[in-house]
């Protein structure tokens, strides 16, 4: 069947929504899903991705405005993270928290047999006794995906279903949406992933508060939208042009008196209309400033030793030894697939608790948790910069925050509220205002826009403090000057 012959399944009609006062999100947005398509929703952080999904599955209720579902339609999520509540079930309390949800009742029969099948698409291999929160970041993000799909949905909502995936998760996920049969939108920024299966993207303009609507593929929407951003600026340079001539004109005439004013006045009419012509180019698609973050002074010798540290395997830990010095102005790259023991051992670096490991006295650590758990979501953002600040001033502290696009009611909004791709552009402002001596990154490309993430491969890369990062994202390490690698699979 033609794709624009489908049924239609989710509709949006005149629909807007605020986060609460003076915050809106979506004003008057219409768009449409039909049955059976692949579709990208793409945004600025903070723009409402993860909004409109909440609007589509009718946890949150637009201001005005109608949303249209077909008769019967099942929606699952896989949402960003696991909720924290969530953290201390089994893994069978979990899937049976999702698996009725669908079928309403108060018991959920046979549940066994359908997380099995749901972890095997999902490719994880997982005890239905043990606790989610000792799964690993990327565990987690498969158990994500499955608890959607054990709902066995008429429309999958996938939000950044790459993150914290190794290489081959990220290639199963992959497989795995290409041969779907059903309707799937995604919230990403990982472009190749992306490619490989959508039929169109859904932008919201993060200026203009709407939603456009494009068929086909991931780059070649891009490419669309780039040639649309070339031609809007284009427009208002001839336009800024113009104007300026007019005002030159205006004040040349009005210089002369008499019947001069009238035409002096004419000219400034002329400029005025051609100031609202300007086109309103995208604002939201701005990336963040270059950026350094600057390394703690007096640091001399050994910042961080590692003599040995702990693998998981077959989930038990197993003892390894090692011989890694970090001194100042020293990269290592910490690589290993899923569920080894990664982001463990760099919370145990990072808290002072490995065994094994050691960190040199008055050493200021700079760490980038996945979970961004490490800040206080009930502080505003201005008070956990501050917080983190090795010269606290406010303007020094505004400052760095504007280049991390967080500016206007945004530092005063408590960080629990954010997106988490703020969050992320905060943790990276905290870091620069903390002027670390170690620096510990855990997966620092999750949730951020990809526009961002040159920017911060460049910071990264000219870190000349002692660094251990984690990334799964290739193309990101590869920007990265790493004088050492530590593969906890060898």
């Amino acid at each position: 069947m033609n794709p624009e012959r489908k049924e239609i399944i989710i509709r949006f009609e005149k629909v807007s929504f605020d986060f609460g006062i003076k915050k809106p999100i979506l004003h008057e947005v219409d768009f449409n899903v039909r049955r059976g398509t692949k579709i990208t929703i793409m945004g600025q952080n903070g723009a409402g991705k993860s909004t409109l999904f909440g609007l589509i599955m009718g946890d949150k209720l637009p201001e005005s405005g109608l949303i249209h579902r077909a008769h019967g339609l099942t929606i699952g999520a896989a949402k960003q993270v696991i909720p924290r509540n969530q953290l201390d079930s089994t893994v069978r309390e979990f899937f049976a928290s999702y698996a009725k949800a669908t079928d309403g009742r108060a018991k959920v029969y046979d549940i066994d047999p359908k997380i099995n099948v749901v972890l095997e698409i999902v490719n994880l291999v997982a005890p239905l006794d043990k606790k989610i929160g000792t799964f690993s970041g990327g565990q987690q993000a498969r158990l994500l995906l499955a608890s959607a799909l054990i709902q066995d949905p008429d429309l999958l909502l996938l939000d950044e279903p790459t993150n914290n995936l190794d290489h081959d998760g990220i290639e199963h996920l992959t497989a795995f949406l290409v041969g779907y049969k059903k309707t799937v939108l995604v919230i990403s920024h990982d472009a190749v992933f992306l490619n490989a299966f959508s039929d169109g993207v859904l932008y919201l303009d993060q200026h203009t508060k709407r939603v456009e609507q494009y068929v086909g593929n991931y780059f070649n929407v891009m490419s669309d939208i780039t040639a649309r951003i070339e031609k809007e600026n284009r427009k208002n340079a001839l336009l800024a042009k113009e104007i300026q001539e007019n005002k030159d004109k205006a004040n040349f005439f009005a210089n002369k008196g008499g019947q001069m004013r009238m035409v002096a006045k004419r000219m400034r009419e002329k400029a005025g209309e051609l100031e609202e012509a300007k086109v309103d180019v995208r604002k939201e698609d701005r990336t963040i400033r270059a950026f350094t973050i600057p390394a703690q002074e007096g640091l001399t010798g050994e910042v961080l030793h590692i003599s040995s540290y702990k693998t998981i395997k077959k989930h038990k830990p197993v003892e390894r030894k090692a011989a890694i010095s970090l001194r100042k102005n020293t990269h290592l790259l910490l690589r290993g697939p899923n569920g080894i023991g990664k982001s463990t051992l760099l919370h145990d670096i990072a808290q002072g608790e490995a065994k094994g490991s050691v960190i040199a006295k008055e050493v200021r650590v700079g760490y980038y948790r996945q979970d961004f758990s490490n800040m206080d979501f009930e502080k505003t953002v201005y008070q956990e910069l501050a917080s983190a600040a090795a010269r606290p001033t406010e303007e020094h502290i505004r400052s760095v925050a504007a280049g991390f696009l967080i500016t206007g009611e945004l530092i005063h909004s408590k960080i629990g509220t954010l997106s988490e791709g703020q969050k992320g552009l905060v943790a990276f402002a905290r870091l620069v205002l903390l002027q670390p001596g170690l620096l510990i990154l855990d997966e620092p490309t999750n949730h951020i826009n990809f526009r961002h993430l040159p920017v911060i491969a460049a910071a990264l890369s000219a870190y000349t403090g002692a660094m251990i990062v984690v990334s799964h994202v290739p193309d990101f390490v590869e920007k990265i000057r790493i004088d050492e690698t530590l593969d906890l699979a060898k």
